[in-house]
């Protein structure tokens, strides 16, 4: 991957990237694996990008659907990810695993359901329903009703946890 693509074109949106990887995994060395191949995709796909939305969205749809895709297969014991260290330019952003306040929150994300989790990541976002619609492929209409139903689901995991 050249650097100048990742300095101009991942970079600027590895905040979005790790958001993600971080909602996925349960330890440092998974979410630098899956932010690595996050990465790695939006590199190989770049050329498919089509510019119907903004490339963000191109961004956080590659980055959901690694982020699934390896969470399959690590259920069904098919594990099959290369990792080196994650780029320096992205540790600011990435210590995922440090306040205790975001570490609860991050712990009750993770017990929603994968799509659960992708919709309220982009609306910590701030994305709007319509972006949240496209990116996960649903009706703008759900989206306003799911969301509110998932912060009541979120509310109630942090206080049996608190």
């Amino acid at each position: 991957m050249g650097s100048d693509f990742y300095q101009l074109s991942i970079l600027p949106f590895a905040g979005i990237i790790i958001k993600i990887c971080r909602a996925y995994t349960n330890s440092q060395e998974d979410f630098e694996d899956y932010y690595q191949e996050v990465c790695l995709q939006i590199w190989r796909s770049k050329d498919s990008f089509n510019q119907k939305s903004e490339w963000s969205t191109w961004i956080y749809r590659i980055s959901l659907n690694v982020c699934l895709t390896y969470l399959k297969r690590r259920k069904t014991g098919n594990k099959e990810i290369v990792s080196d260290a994650l780029p320096e330019e992205a540790i600011d952003d990435s210590k995922a695993f440090v306040s205790d306040d975001i570490n609860q929150l991050y712990s009750a994300i993770k017990r929603l359901s994968e799509t659960d989790r992708a919709v309220i990541l982009l609306y910590l976002e701030e994305k709007s329903y319509e972006e949240i619609a496209e990116i996960i492929g649903s009706n703008t209409n759900n989206i306003g009703v799911r969301i509110k139903r998932i912060k009541d689901r979120l509310n109630k995991l942090i206080n049996q946890e608190g």
